[in-house]
């Protein structure tokens, strides 16, 4: 921010405060504030009023020294000010989103089955708003509204605060909840927002008694609601009230989508099955979908013009020969440390660079990580040698696939940056024996990737679409679905190194990380990624995983690619819904014939929910709840039939063994429960176990500030065993169970975790006495 620009604030500072309720665009100014600054501004609104927290919103701003941060904040009032005309100005609603919500204001239990880009928020807003407005004198609605994906949360969060200004909404998502007081939360506001694991969690703890708090329930994304869904824990609980002897009013349940889906029907009498069953689980009697007002429905929502593309894989690829014989002089390794693991001997049975390689892969590594010898020390020296073959195994699986649908360079750069770690590493003789195999070869690979007559036939193709699409209108915005992150990145660079499209400007768009794990994006990156995809200027192009097919507002957008990215029904509605702009088309790129005729599949299936769903509407109303409630009865008595047993705890004392070397990292007695999800070791033995290093990326989560990464200590190792961290007062080691092999001390058996939450040991919670001492 330059002087100038400062002092234009501090000279404007007066109207700001005046006409800006900061906790609008709070949401986008996240990578800039820190969480308890954002925390701070909130409690002033609620306290004081908008004024002051405008007040306190200035002074924080005023105290930033980053980059970037004023162009931020104006992005963020030009995008809160978009976001809020482009929806819902003037707040007049048109007489398809009057149609979909009538059986709702009736008081039905709906789901709402409409286009994506319809406005299906804006109708959910009007079924809300009539059902607030109903209460008389001295009672009161509470209205709680589920979304699954955090940039959806936001996003229908913000648009609620701008439409309800006057009531309380607000929300809770994911880890926030740890600092949250739930149930104050839900009784201090009328319109609550939550991912709905918070739920299901604190109706299993108790905290919330019951889902009577709440007067209406809205689930988007509502197709979701099936088998262990957080959406379908939470019916469960509805539905036991219901079918029990509870006298407790039950909330009004809705159901938003622009799918309901068939699953596996292959005719329209098992689709009606499938969608009836959809309605039991949200106890549903009406499917509301537009029917009256078809006419204006398609003036608001276009559907885009669908094109497959079928295109030739490489004729010839000395990439993929270079690499297999590389996979098969590791594999011989592998089988020569010992052949006799049953799953080494089905190896000639897999075909390089497919999914199923991936699968044998990962079935292999959990083997070995549990394989046993009467010398342990042979033992570990096996399991290591193992796991390190599999894992060099599983990068050149994945650089095979990343070379089959991008560039050859895109694979050989995962590979050295692979192989660049594994020298910071351990790097033992047999890590440096594999370096040395790859690096004989590199000079060949470097030559072959570099190679212009070898360019993937597939990205010809794509550079030919988007090269006609732009030409035709140049002011195009499109969304390209890959399948995996490395596929993102693999294509933005290619797009940004390919002269021919020098006029896209591409960004991305990938799921969530894990808190331990460096990929992934944060929610502040997402954000930032896609209001610069609305709004014009930055990006033009997004490149995606499926973390934007569902949910989210990208209504500029006028062209799909589907680039070998294909799933069900309900994935082909929402991708393709994506493309809600005028004339928009969609291309399907594929080389795989198969790839086509499920999407043709897919649109067979559509056709038959749709005729399913018109067939249902004529039943008899009284008929319908009939069905519904027989499938109810018979699921409740499925379920309480399967329902299983509290676990007991395992009160024995075990090891836990380093996955990798299979070195004793330390016994279950010394491990310590902080919050009842962060799992700590005391004592001094762990300490020599393990060596740290600082944190690529140290942050403050919860009561915990991250600072360094643990690693195994033994020579040549240095497997990822989890994170050093100060909580509170104390500097202590948090270990991830899927770094450990659980050895049980009296048989020896061994076991796999992958969440804490599977291992029913007697867990000890963490006490800060016992530390002091």
């Amino acid at each position: 921010m330059t002087a100038e620009q400062r002092r234009n604030l501090h000279a404007f500072g007066d109207y700001v405060r005046k006409t800006l309720d900061p906790t609008h665009i709070l949401s986008y100014m996240a990578p800039w504030l820190r969480d308890d600054e954002v925390q701070c501004i909130q409690a002033e609104k609620n306290n004081k009023g908008p004024m002051e927290a405008a007040t306190l919103f200035l002074k924080f701003l005023l105290e930033l020294q980053e980059e970037g941060w004023f162009r931020g904040f104006l992005d963020a009032l030009n995008q809160a000010e978009v976001s809020h005309t482009d929806l819902y100005s003037p707040f007049e609603p048109r007489s398809y989103q009057l149609e979909l919500a009538l059986p709702a204001k009736k008081g039905k239990n709906t789901i709402i089955c409409a286009p994506t880009g319809c406005g299906k928020t804006f109708v959910s807003l009007l079924i809300c708003e009539h059902h607030l407005e109903k209460f008389s004198q001295g009672q009161k609605g509470k209205v709680v509204f589920f979304a699954n994906q955090i940039p959806v949360y936001e996003q229908q969060k913000s648009v609620f605060s701008k439409y309800f200004e006057r009531l309380g909404v607000a929300g809770i998502y994911g880890a926030t909840a740890e600092n949250v007081p739930v149930e104050q939360f839900v009784e201090n506001n009328d319109i609550i927002f939550l991912t709905p694991q918070i739920l299901v969690n604190n109706l299993k703890n108790g905290t919330i008694p019951s889902l009577s708090v709440f007067t209406l329930m809205i689930f988007d994304e509502c197709h979701n609601t099936s088998k262990q869904h957080p959406y379908n824990m939470i019916m469960f609980n509805y539905l036991d009230q219901k079918l029990g002897e509870s006298l407790d009013p039950l909330p009004q349940v809705i159901g938003l989508t622009a799918s309901v889906g068939v699953g596996d029907a292959k005719n329209t009498d098992e689709a009606m099955d499938y969608i009836c069953k959809l309605c039991a689980s949200l106890d549903a009697s009406v499917i509301a979908t537009v029917k009256d007002n078809l006419e204006e429905l398609e003036q608001i929502v276009y559907k885009p013009q669908k094109f497959f593309r079928k295109v030739e894989s490489r004729t010839t690829d000395q990439f993929k020969c270079i690499i297999s014989q590389l996979m098969r002089e590791t594999e011989s390794l592998a089988k020569s440390i010992y052949g006799e693991l049953e799953n080494l001997s089905q190896i000639q049975n897999r075909e390089f660079g497919t999914q199923k390689y991936e699968q044998w892969i990962v079935t292999v590594q959990k083997a070995c990580m549990v394989f046993q010898m009467p010398d342990k020390d042979e033992e570990s020296r096996i399991c290591k040698a193992l796991f390190l073959y599999t894992s060099h195994l599983r990068k050149y699986n994945d650089a095979l696939i990343i070379s089959e649908h991008a560039r050859m360079k895109d694979a050989l750069d995962y590979l050295k940056d692979f192989f660049g770690n594994v020298r910071a590493a351990g790097f033992d003789e047999i890590e440096q024996d594999l370096t040395g195999r790859f690096e004989e070869k590199l000079q060949e690979l470097e030559s072959v990737s570099m190679d212009p007559s070898k360019e993937n036939p597939k990205l010809e193709d794509l550079c030919f679409i988007l090269q006609e699409e732009y030409h035709l209108n140049p002011e195009t915005r499109t969304i390209l679905f890959v399948k995996t992150r490395a596929l993102v990145d693999a294509l933005k660079k290619w797009i940004e190194g390919n002269s021919k499209l020098s006029f896209l400007k591409p960004g991305v768009l990938t799921g969530r990380c894990k808190t331990n794990q460096n990929i992934g994006m944060t929610l502040p990156a997402q954000k930032c990624i896609l209001d610069a995809f609305r709004t014009s200027g930055d990006n033009n192009i997004l490149i995606a995983t499926s973390v934007a097919d569902e949910g989210i507002d990208i209504a500029q957008c006028n062209l799909v690619i589907l680039y070998e990215y294909v799933g069900n029904v309900i994935k082909m509605i929402q991708t393709r819904g994506r493309g809600r702009a005028r004339g928009s088309k969609c291309f399907l790129l594929t080389s795989n014939a198969d790839v086509i005729e499920k999407e043709k599949i897919n649109i067979y299936k559509e056709k038959m929910m749709n005729d399913s769903i018109l067939c249902l509407q004529t039943w008899d109303e009284a008929v319908f709840k009939e069905k519904i409630l027989h499938i109810q009865i018979h699921e409740k008595f499925i379920r309480d039939s399967q329902r299983k047993e509290k676990p007991v705890l395992d009160k024995e004392n075990k090891k836990l063994l380093c996955r990798k070397c299979k070195a004793l990292a330390c016994y279950t007695a010394d491990v310590r429960v902080i919050e009842d999800s962060h799992y700590t070791v005391v004592g001094d033995a762990f300490k020599k176990c393990f060596v740290s290093k600082p944190h690529p990326k140290p942050k403050k989560f919860s009561s915990f500030e991250k600072r360094a990464k643990i690693f195994c200590a033994r020579e040549n190792c240095s497997h990822d065993w989890g994170i050093h961290v100060k909580y509170k007062t104390f500097e202590i080691p948090v270990i991830k169970i899927e770094s450990f092999v659980v050895e049980h001390i009296a048989t020896g058996v061994q076991s796999l975790y992958s969440k804490w939450k599977d291992f029913h040991f007697e867990k000890i919670p963490f006490d800060a006495a016992e530390m002091s001492k």
